[in-house]
């Protein structure tokens, strides 16, 4: 490594002007990271003279963009202006390995996935694959930023680069008037893939959107408990999980053999999106809508309902709630149970439940269990039925059929806990009792070279990704339920809301799954 930093010096001797610096830089990025881009652009396209137009058009856009931003960032901000640009080209570098390795686009929902995702969770990425990428492609343009001699130059001359630079941005733009209604349709997926803009936008996006939601919630108008009968919903939350996987829905591997002779209503469903926080927000929300209204576990408790919250996950919007249990505390609270998976969720809920004293109880469990890409991790040993089973995070290396025996195995060890739930709802006497079980999202196991979730957004996702299982299981004593054709994440604030015989004008009853 020496000798070669050596010679690389040795090549490098000399000053240069800063404008070459800077072009270099832009073509080392244009070449090393996008490729997807182009691959994207090709299937976009027809082929002909608009492809030709349009493949120019973008590597013009990419090259004069990036020469006046690393111009720019090099000039003005000097020895600071040099290290943003090499945080650029190492997040470049892992971009890259996470659109090559699993299909992804560069959206605001995979920031979100990312900034919310826990250090447990991305140590399950980590493989060798990503440090050479980091050591191929990113530490070399870092090499030559921080190794190359250059002269600054003055005013003048960088102002004639940048205007350059534009003048040469507003060609492009110009020459491709024709092609506004295509690039306005495919802007979505393909500026996803423009490096670095990609994931430094949407994540100046993602922590706007925060910083929207986060704000204080909308209070929904006062309810009323309309019953003083006791009753106790659990509202279980599925992480991943795809309904064609589910032996209840026709799958033709037995991955339900619990829940076939609980005599639970398995209804069709589809996923109002595919990313953890948005989803769980639907799922818990009201109606859809851009503003953030009181969700469900909170204007329940506001108004009388007792609310327990355990998980083992993350993604939901602000709790306001006196029972919160994070995987964390759990792990305190039971040290016999095994944090490794999901039934800790199950620990102690038999006396949680009998400790109440309210009429009206709500219990949401949200789980983890077939989150990617280390599906053989979510699971016990003794729900490893299909085998041989996947162990590698990267996914579009392995072989299709293990990998779908990790993910298979994670739905029979969900079957097993909506199961145990179902057991002790039975078990308790002095309440109706009702489980209600939907996913967030769904899953992509390599259909069209896809993998997990929340690379595109609901509108434009495979439905893999979108259609889920909403199972329903309710004791005797409990209302019928409908037969709908389909459902989805806003059946549930209103299915709860009737079920525990809570009163408001926000109610819809078109939306309740019970009679």
């Amino acid at each position: 490594m020496r000798q070669i930093i050596n010679a690389l010096a040795e090549s490098l001797r000399g000053n240069a002007r800063l404008a070459t610096v800077a072009i270099v830089l832009s073509l080392y990025n244009l070449v090393a990271f996008h490729f997807p881009l182009f691959r994207l652009v090709m299937e976009c396209v027809d082929g002909g003279g608009n492809a030709v137009l349009l493949i120019s058009s973008f590597v013009l856009l990419i090259v004069a963009a990036n020469f006046m931003v690393f111009y720019l960032f090099i000039y003005l901000l000097r020895i600071v202006g040099k290290v943003l640009v090499a945080v650029m080209f190492l997040g470049n570098a892992i971009a890259l390995y996470f659109v090559n390795t699993y299909e992804v686009l560069i959206t605001r929902d995979m920031m979100a996935n990312l900034f919310n995702t826990r250090l447990s969770e991305a140590s399950g990425f980590f493989s060798l694959t990503p440090v050479l990428y980091l050591l191929l492609l990113g530490v070399p343009p870092c090499l030559y930023l921080f190794m190359r001699r250059y002269e600054r130059g003055s005013l003048k001359r960088m102002a004639v680069s940048v205007a350059s630079a534009v003048g040469v941005i507003a060609i492009v733009g110009c020459a491709n008037m024709g092609n506004i209604l295509w690039i306005d349709h495919n802007a979505p997926r393909i500026g996803s893939l423009f490096m670095p803009w990609s994931y430094v936008a949407n994540t100046v996006r993602h922590f706007n959107h925060q910083r929207m939601i986060n704000r204080k919630e909308i209070l929904l108008p006062d309810a009323t408990i309309t019953s003083e009968n006791r009753s106790l919903c659990v509202l279980v939350i599925g992480e991943s999980a795809r309904r064609e996987n589910f032996s209840l829905y026709g799958y033709e591997r037995e991955t339900n053999p619990l829940l076939q002779g609980d005599g639970v209503m398995a209804y069709i469903a589809e996923a109002s999106a595919t990313s953890t926080t948005a989803a769980v927000k639907a799922i818990i929300d009201h109606k859809p809508t851009g503003d953030l209204y009181e969700i469900l576990p909170n204007y329940l408790y506001r108004n009388g309902v007792d609310v327990v919250w355990r998980s083992t996950n993350w993604g939901e919007p602000p709790l306001h709630i006196e029972k919160r249990h994070t995987l964390s505390q759990l792990e305190a609270e039971y040290p016999d149970a095994d944090a490794r998976y999901d039934g800790i969720l199950l620990a102690g809920l038999r006396e949680e439940i009998e400790a109440s004293e309210s009429d009206k109880l709500l219990v949401v469990l949200h789980t983890s269990t077939s989150h990617g890409p280390t599906y053989n991790k979510k699971y016990p040993e003794e729900f490893e039925r299909f085998t041989p089973v996947c162990t590698t995070v990267e996914m579009a290396k392995a072989d299709r059929g293990e990998l779908i025996n990790a993910y298979d195995n994670t739905i029979l060890y969900t079957d097993y806990l909506l199961h145990s739930v179902i057991e002790v709802l039975r078990g308790v006497e002095d309440r109706t009792t009702a489980m209600i079980y939907i996913s967030d999202h769904g899953e992509s196991l390599g259909e069209g070279n896809m993998y997990m979730h929340g690379m595109l957004a609901a509108s434009m996702a495979p439905k893999e990704q979108l259609e889920i299982p909403f199972i329903v299981w309710r004791s005797d004593s409990s209302p019928e339920l409908k037969m709908l054709d389909k459902v989805g994440h806003y059946n549930i604030f209103h299915s709860v809301m009737d079920y525990l015989d809570v009163s408001s004008e926000i109610y819809d009853e078109e939306m309740s799954i019970f009679e």
